[in-house]
């Protein structure tokens, strides 16, 4: 197979996966008119700063979502806060981010720390900017009926057992905050009492709906005080409710769940759950969706809610910035991970070097033959720990290497907070100690910390677990990313681009090996190969051998992979090596202002913007790309496929330098 040189690409800071702002967020006024729409208490206003700071679909596990505030020290209260930590950082940490991006990504790691080496094609690569702006990168989900998810209705279905729309303006923002404080246990109060002013039935109803409505948990009464009346609100069913809508305020003749499609951006999946669930003042487990999105990109997909009303999700379109809901329908079932077909891509590479002929080779070579399944860099972190080495760690049972690699001082990009909490960690050992250095903390050491100060430090394994399993998988999914990585290069360097007696093929669920005789029936697009585990089969040519070699490098068993703890016992599974997209086109464009868009989105198109006109010629040229991927695939591995280029941060960052001035 012939293979190319690699060329240099011209990417600025932020390009891929790395986050930026250069979304053009609307002036303070806008800011401020938008939260006053929304009569946001005190303690919601952080939240709207959020969405100033969405790649592909992210295959693996999903991160966990949590809310609420924390603050907390105590042993007893450790699993509380977990649930209850304070969403978003302090303006301390925000400042500390400002250091130099080429200095902090030096450590991290290439294509070929872990194992991305080969290409498919023979033409000849050539550089662009990806994702010079996240609006550059769109992502429409491909639903489990075949369809591409677009946002193009805004309209409520019409419901007549749906409140009236005062229920959003009959409260002043002084009695939302108290009824907040009251649904949330963050007071003393059993009750609140709201005045009725004008007192009619029609003005009750209201403010009874009001309060059911946009606070979950609470019931009320009408009581008479000193001539007066009064609404009174109270706890029904403790704190459960907040995770179970009341059944009873819900028609019987509807669907449980509103499915609705979600606009976002530069914010992944679970962080805008997070934001929903804050406003609508609902625990975030009430939400499904088929799919995880990346941040730094536009993406749209549908979300289902239990017992949440369409007119309340509307009105969140008031009030929060770069979110776009619409699309509902009552369902009677929730989404779940896994179920969708695929995302479609729309990807602008900008400023590129390459000839309308080398566009024309590379973009016919990715439709025809395809690009290599490598899992992309999102899969091992940025920093000098990779997340596989915790995860041979996990499968080798060395718990001290574990809790060591998560918490070491490292080099690499990271928060501020992060280092202080490491370095504390490294001086005293001292889980309370290192856990006041984290204002944020939900993330994975905090958790860990937390742990350490529960079960103590010789009981890493307990101390581990206090961390989502869907986290704590993520690291073994990537020891299992990263032997599959390299596995496959092997593969194809070994055999190139053809099935050879030996190779694995799916027949159903099931894998069965390439038979001399018979392997012209198969083309190199069947071809699969495991991900290590004790449940799969293995080559039977010299890539078998070289799976033992490099799990034995490891000290890892490939004739037994389970676990003395059964969640991180491997199974494994099989994957494709290579994968052509579907629904390829693509088009060079020209322009001149490298700020303007080079497509309409779906929020444009519904504000019937024009689409965008260009000239015969320009200062620049963009290459506009359309693809369609099944789940678990990487976008950035197909366009790497394209530009002949190395795409992890290391690497670009490298190559400009003088963007970072």
């Amino acid at each position: 197979m012939e293979m190319t040189e690699m060329t240099g690409v011209s990417l600025k800071r932020g390009a891929l996966v790395v986050e930026d702002n250069d979304s053009g967020v609307p002036a303070e006024e806008t800011k401020k008119q938008k939260l006053s729409e929304c009569s946001l208490t005190k303690g919601q206003v952080g939240l709207q700063n959020d969405f100033l700071s969405i790649s592909e679909d992210v295959p693996g596990p999903p991160d966990t979502v949590s809310t609420g505030k924390g603050g907390k020290n105590s042993e007893a209260q450790l699993e509380d806060e977990e649930e209850e930590e304070e969403d978003g950082l302090s303006e301390e940490c925000e400042e500390e981010e400002s250091e130099s991006f080429a200095d902090m990504m030096k450590h991290g790691l290439t294509e070929a720390d872990v194992g991305i080496t080969k290409f498919v094609s023979s033409h000849q690569g050539f550089s662009g900017i990806l994702k010079e702006r996240y609006s550059d990168f769109v992502v429409h989900e491909i639903g489990k009926d075949g369809r591409i998810s677009h946002l193009n209705d805004l309209s409520i279905p019409v419901d007549e057992e749906d409140p009236s729309e005062d229920i959003f303006t009959v409260l002043t923002a002084e009695e939302k905050q108290r009824l907040e404080e009251l649904q949330l246990f963050k007071n003393k109060e059993t009750s609140v009492a709201i005045e009725v002013i004008e007192d009619t039935k029609e003005k009750r109803t209201v403010i009874h709906q009001a309060i059911k409505s946009l606070f979950p948990g609470l019931e009320t009464k009408t009581e008479d005080r000193e001539g007066k009346k009064y609404i009174v609100a109270y706890h029904a069913a403790g704190k459960k409710a907040l995770a179970n809508p009341r059944k009873h305020s819900w028609p019987k003749s509807r669907g449980s769940y509103c499915h609705f499609v979600l606009y976002k951006e530069n914010k992944d999946t679970m962080d805008a759950i997070n934001v929903l669930s804050r406003y609508l003042r609902v625990k975030p487990n009430i939400f499904s969706y088929m799919g995880t999105k990346d941040k730094r990109a536009i993406t749209v997909q549908e979300i289902a809610v239990l017992k949440i009303t369409a007119q309340r999700l509307a009105h969140l379109n008031k009030c929060l910035m770069n979110f776009k809901l619409g699309n509902f329908s009552y369902q009677k079932n929730p989404l779940k991970l896994g179920e969708l077909q695929g995302n479609h891509f729309t990807v602008v590479l900008r400023n590129i070097t390459g000839t309308d002929d080398q566009v024309q080779q590379a973009m016919n070579s990715l439709r025809e033959i395809g690009f290599i399944n490598y899992y992309g860099m999102q899969r091992f972190g940025t920093t000098a720990v990779p997340t596989y080495q915790v995860g041979r760690a996990i499968l080798q049972n060395s718990w001290t290497e574990v809790m060591d690699l998560i918490l070491k001082p490292r080099s690499g990009a990271e928060k501020g907070y992060l280092v202080k909490c490491r370095e504390e960690w490294a001086k005293t050992k001292d889980p309370a100690a290192a856990l006041r250095k984290l204002p944020v903390k939900r993330c994975v050491e905090g958790q860990l910390l937390r742990g350490l100060s529960k079960y103590g430090m010789k009981n890493i394994v307990s101390a581990f677990g206090i961390i989502p399993r869907n986290n704590r998988l993520m690291y073994i999914h990537s020891y299992q990313s990263y032997v599959w990585n390299n596995m496959v290069s092997k593969r194809i360097e070994d055999y190139g681009l053809k099935p050879v007696p030996g190779d694995l093929v799916l027949k159903g669920a099931t894998a069965s090996y390439i038979e001399e005789d018979d392997v012209n029936n198969y083309s190199i697009h069947d071809v699969v190969m495991p991900l290590p585990g004790f449940d799969v089969i293995y080559p039977k040519h010299k890539v078998q051998e070289a799976y033992r070699e490099m799990l034995t490098a490891d000290n890892l068993d490939i004739d037994n992979m389970r676990h003395k703890i059964r969640d991180y016992s491997l199974s494994g599974a099989y994957r494709k090596i290579i994968i052509r997209p579907q629904n390829v086109s693509w088009e060079v464009v020209a322009y001149d202002d490298p700020k303007i868009p080079l497509f309409n989105t779906d929020v444009d198109n519904l504000e019937g913007k024009p689409p965008p006109v260009f000239a015969s010629e320009g200062k620049y040229r963009a290459l506009k790309m359309d693809f369609s991927l099944p789940p678990s695939t990487y976008a950035t591995m197909a366009i790497r496929e394209v530009l002949k280029m190395d795409t992890s941060i290391k690497n670009q960052t490298q190559l400009n330098t003088t963007w970072l001035r």
